[in-house]
């Protein structure tokens, strides 16, 4: 233990101290932060989009603009609008006079049937075709709402922001609606996520062994530590980091959607179970030992990482095929002969069963079984990769092949 410690801790300082590992994991989502968080919190505040707008468009006319309340909605103008940025006219005519005069810069007419259109006219001496989407005509569409609302601009904030609402169903699990491309998207979102967290994951280790082999530092370490010693460290060491950037990334999106003023809501249909992301974390750490053990047995027989990168599309092919039936198997029938095999053998589970969970309405049963299942199959794949290492001495130069792959893995080498 004190062995596979050392190798853990060797692995994740090397890997932490990789300036390119870094600006992976943190450049990325900071510059998202900075772009989505910044426009969001602008979005969700009126006064400041006026700004926003001028660092888009340039300066921008400040002057005064009428309106014409012919519905006899507008009661007040709310304190926090700025004395004179809107003013009251009795009729169009008057409106346009004042249009003309330069004393101020457009009009609004509110019809008398507002309330059964919706519709607002908007009047301006020139061609702007950004005009309607300005932060002027959102403050007075805001005023126009605080007046329905009976001048209560806090429930008209509350009622345009985001809200958290708590969902609890009583109603039976609802079948997947072929014709809703939001729920079909689903099972593909999750399988693709899941796929690139995992791939992503296990390709450092590939990496990490094929360097060390290439620079002959992996002789000098079998010679410390057992291989099963090594490969157990540098698994989990390699596991943690990518878990930790997973978390990073996920935590990121969260806030991203707060600043934003967004909410995710997926469709009705989708009832995601409360042990989803519990399972999420199994699936990816089991489906992470299992394949970055089968990308270190490819490290260690290839002579260089370019050979070993030809060959990684047959090991990763179990992994791939789920990818090609996410939208006609784990949307259109999550719980069929295909999907469930799928979800249950080891080498498709970590993504095939998180496609399947996003759908709902897996049997409580099949999750823990699933998961059963591939963790004998990572303690079977560690434990023959171990034995690759020492076939890796006698094969250093040779070019790779899958023959000599499964053959080095099934121990015949």
């Amino acid at each position: 233990m004190k062995k596979i410690l050392t190798i853990l801790k060797n692995e994740v300082v090397t890997l932490l101290s990789r300036p390119s590992f870094w600006l992976t994991t943190l450049g990325l989502p900071v510059v998202a932060a900075l772009v989505f968080g910044v426009i969001g919190g602008l979005n969700r505040n009126q006064t400041a989009s006026l700004t926003f707008s001028l660092v888009l468009l340039g300066p921008q006319e400040t002057r005064p603009e009428g309106y014409v309340d012919e519905s006899g909605l507008i009661r007040e103008i709310p304190e926090s609008v700025p004395p004179g940025t809107f003013l009251a006219y009795p009729d169009e005519a008057s409106a346009r006079r004042a249009l003309e005069a330069g004393e101020i810069a457009a009009y609004y007419i509110v019809p008398a049937d507002y309330i059964q259109r919706g519709e607002i006219r908007y009047i301006r001496p020139d061609f702007n075709p950004l005009a309607g989407d300005s932060a002027q005509s959102d403050l007075f569409t805001w005023v126009l709402k605080v007046n329905l609302a009976g001048g209560d601009w806090r429930l008209v904030n509350l009622a345009q922001g985001p809200l958290e609402v708590e969902e609890i169903s009583l109603a039976p699990a609802v079948a997947p609606n072929e014709d809703n491309p939001a729920t079909m998207w689903v099972p593909y979102t999750v399988t693709l996520l899941y796929y690139i967290l995992i791939i992503g994951s296990a390709t450092l280790l590939l990496n990490s062994i094929s360097k060390e082999k290439e620079n002959r530092i992996m002789e000098v370490l079998l010679t410390s530590a057992s291989s099963r010693q090594l490969l157990t460290g540098k698994i989990i060491a390699l596991g943690l980091v990518g878990l930790l950037q997973t978390i990073l990334w996920g935590g990121t999106t969260y806030v991203l959607l707060n600043l934003s003023g967004r909410t995710f809501n997926l469709p009705s249909e989708i009832r995601l179970p409360p042990d989803f992301l519990a399972w999420g974390v199994i699936f990816f750490l089991l489906g992470y030992a299992v394949y970055a053990s089968l990308m270190a047995g490819l490290g260690a027989l290839a002579p260089n990482l370019r050979e070993a990168s030809q060959v990684t599309f047959v090991i990763l092919l179990p992994l791939i095929v789920p990818l090609f039936f996410s939208n006609n198997v784990f949307a259109s029938d999550p719980h069929g002969a295909l999907a469930t095999g799928l979800s249950l053998f080891p080498l498709s589970a970590p993504v095939a069963m998180m496609a399947r969970l996003s759908m709902g309405g897996v049997a409580w049963w099949q999750p823990p079984l699933s998961a059963l299942l591939l963790a004998a199959t990572a303690v079977l794949i560690v434990r023959a990769v171990a034995g690759m290492f020492r076939a890796q001495v006698m094969l250093s130069g040779q070019p790779i092949k899958i023959k000599t792959y499964v053959q080095a893995l099934m121990g015949k080498i």
